[in-house]
């Protein structure tokens, strides 16, 4: 087929021998030798007559496999360019090369396409393994009224047992269960892929790790999330090969402490915020717990205190844990208010923490500061419940001033509202 055109086009870096381009097995390419010209010298590139005489030359390359054998060469869909005086044919060689690039070496293996037109293929038997050879194309220039080399486009594919080779595989293997938050084993085996490089892991198409070891460590990985591994074969027309998982399943497991809690010594308060169903939990320590394997236990401890809540899916064996501190808080309170009424709540005067001062001394006044009460040591045994010398005292604001008597010699005051 001939078509016209109105351009020059620019040369093909495989012009030349040295920078023949790599044929890989089975992989049709398409070249051309618009611009290509000719090395003609002792010995060069172009300086062989044997099938044919050289014009505007390309080269092209393939190495046999480690056990050699047959060879074939297709040369399909050749397309030429049209000008006045301009030759339509094209010339292919198979060369051997002892030396490369040197004609002096070289010597021609299987048959040789002169003068054609449409497809043709090149075959050449027993060839023996790991050796490198040539295809080197040209367009004719011959025949009457011809004073251009035809230049072409095609497509050339080498294959045969001499280049074939063993198609290598990537196998992606994951823990049956994947739990959340935790390190999930991720690899790779690779099989028929000689000159192995690199494992190139992806998380959602991202890059997460590239490893010369064949496994990998993570917990990035959520429910639905897909993990892609890629490897490249092979030094001579290199192959990457690609192993991808389906949607990932990730089993969550709920684990809630509840919020951090702060209490007085004495009292007690319940913990826990919730778990998930099929679940087994248990709380550590279980220290001044009412029960250390329920949801929401009732704690009170006498020190401050973390809590860890260890949660575990009966069904997938993932485990969660959450920590909740309960803070004891011994430092003094000293209440606004009481109401010595007789119904049993708040009827004394109670001083939070001030057991840790037995040596205190707490002494209560009136508005026109006659003392109404005094007692050393004070404790709940103790706490003033509202009377005075002459029995029960009016509603009203009292003050208060306390000596600790500890190291720093302590004193506070203030005012209490005594309602009934």
């Amino acid at each position: 087929m001939a078509f016209t055109v109105g351009w020059s086009w620019s040369q093909e870096t495989y012009n030349n021998c040295n920078n023949a381009l790599e044929l890989c097995p089975n992989n049709p390419v398409t070249v051309n030798n618009y611009s290509a010209n000719k090395t003609f010298c002792p010995n060069c590139e172009d300086d062989f007559t044997f099938c044919m005489t050289p014009n505007n030359s390309i080269w092209l390359k393939f190495t046999t496999n480690e056990l050699g054998g047959d060879i074939q060469v297709n040369f399909n869909n050749p397309l030429f360019q049209s000008q006045v005086g301009q030759d339509n044919r094209y010339n292919a060689a198979l060369i051997q090369a002892n030396i490369p690039c040197n004609a002096a070496s070289y010597t021609q293996v299987g048959n040789c396409v002169t003068t054609a037109t449409g497809n043709q293929v090149i075959n050449a038997l027993g060839l023996p393994a790991n050796t490198a050879y040539y295809i080197v194309l040209s367009g004719e220039k011959s025949g009457a009224g011809i004073t251009l080399a035809a230049e072409f486009s095609m497509t050339v594919a080498v294959s045969g047992t001499a280049i074939n080779r063993p198609v290598p595989t990537l196998y992606l293997g994951i823990e049956d269960t994947i739990c959340a938050n935790t390190l999930a084993f991720v690899s790779g085996s690779r099989t028929d892929c000689t000159d192995a490089g690199e494992f190139r892991w992806y998380l959602n198409n991202q890059l997460i790790a590239t490893t010369t070891d064949s496994i990998i460590f993570t917990d990035k990985i959520n429910n639905g999330d897909i993990i892609t591994v890629e490897t490249d074969c092979f030094t001579t027309c290199p192959l990457t090969i690609t192993q991808t998982t389906l949607p990932l399943v990730v089993h969550s497991v709920i684990a809630d402490a509840g919020i951090d809690r702060t209490i007085r010594p004495g009292e007690s308060v319940q913990i826990g915020g919730g778990i998930t169903v099929n679940d087994t939990l248990v709380w550590l320590p279980s220290y001044a717990l009412s029960d250390a394997q329920v949801a929401f236990p009732i704690a009170n401890p006498q020190e401050t205190t973390t809590y860890q809540l260890l949660v575990t899916d009966t069904t997938t064996g993932c485990r969660a844990s959450d920590y909740i501190t309960i803070t004891v808080d011994k430092g003094l309170f000293f209440p606004t208010t009481f109401s010595p009424n007789g119904d049993g709540a708040n009827d004394t005067w109670e001083i939070l923490g001030i057991e840790a001062y037995p040596d205190c001394f707490v002494s209560i006044f009136d508005r026109w500061g006659q003392k109404v009460f005094e007692a050393v040591g004070y404790n709940k045994e103790k706490a003033w419940n509202g009377t005075g010398k002459m029995g029960k005292l009016n509603e009203g604001v009292y003050f208060y001033k306390i000596q600790l008597h500890d190291k720093e010699k302590q004193q506070m005051t203030g005012s209490i509202t005594l309602i009934r």
